[in-house]
């Protein structure tokens, strides 16, 4: 059974580190440990779910599938579906997928969400899976997941794919741009609810614009060391979208315990700290 009385936290955005999920980033293993300045070690679910049961926290594991554009499949989603049902108490599963092949992505999400209550979609990465999310050809997809009652995460903003090599690795920053392509996807399906991963930098702005104006619309604070965040994201968490900010880490690219401490200096009102960090994700996902 899931415990809800004694949470500090629910991570909403971290990514498995299994041997499957490691091999699955293929290339991009040694490209994203040479950017970030960290190697990625081999850690298991269990070990993973340890950490967070240790801190009183659960988390959202994510999932990705680029094969049509990178020749890799995605680490399978039975794995995050049975990790979420061997540990109930910690993890939400996310069920990866690649958009460009149509009816199979919709039918591995209905397949995810009968089989083993998946909450969510993602995360999606429009520049690495070099689509745009307001193609009506992905329609469908938005669709489904918005009948079945699944949040979608998208990145937004600068991708650590293909950082710091020669033409990014062919992935362009534009497609994870938050305004036009998830602001026209909120407003098509105002029933859907998204999660703008990642505060958007360079278009951060944008993407407060969008959380503030659509209320189908959150936003994630991952991949940022909270002393690193703009101020205007600060400010705006505190006061106009506090309801709909979400505390992300993107483990293993930063642990919870740098962004829980880096957090806890941040100018906020305490009301808006239990929101960010809790209170938030337990209503979207129900718990």
């Amino acid at each position: 059974m899931t415990r809800t009385d004694d949470l500090v936290a629910i991570d909403v955005h971290t990514h498995p580190q299994t041997e499957e999920f490691l091999a699955a980033m293929g290339r991009r293993h040694q490209q994203m440990a040479k950017h970030f300045g960290r190697e990625r070690p081999v850690v298991s679910f269990a070990e993973q779910a340890d950490q967070y049961r240790e801190r009183r926290m659960m988390a959202v594991i994510v999932n990705s599938d680029s094969e049509t554009t990178s020749g890799i499949k995605g680490a399978p989603n039975d794995l995050l579906g049975r990790a979420q049902a061997d540990h109930p108490d910690v993890f939400i599963a996310f069920a990866g997928i690649d958009p460009w092949k149509g009816e199979a992505a919709i039918a591995e999400i209905r397949r995810m969400h009968d089989e083993y209550g998946i909450k969510g979609v993602g995360e999606l990465n429009p520049s690495r899976q070099k689509f745009l999310a307001n193609d009506p050809r992905f329609f469908p997809i938005w669709e489904t997941c918005a009948e079945l009652g699944l949040v979608v995460m998208f990145h937004s903003g600068f991708p650590g794919a293909g950082a710091g090599t020669p033409g990014g690795g062919g992935y362009r920053l534009e497609n994870a741009r938050p305004v036009p392509y998830i602001d026209d996807v909120a407003a098509e399906f105002p029933e859907l609810r998204i999660i703008s991963a990642h505060p958007a930098w360079p278009w951060h702005l944008e993407n407060l614009a969008m959380v503030w104006h659509k209320s189908n619309v959150y936003l994630d604070l991952s991949g940022w060391a909270p002393k690193y965040l703009p101020p205007e994201v600060v400010r705006y968490a505190d006061s106009l979208i506090t309801d709909r900010v979400l505390f992300g880490s993107d483990w293993p690219v930063m642990t919870a315990d740098r962004w829980m401490d880096e957090f806890a200096e941040l100018p906020l009102k305490d009301e808006s700290r239990r929101k960010i960090l809790l209170e938030n994700a337990r209503g979207l996902f129900g718990i």
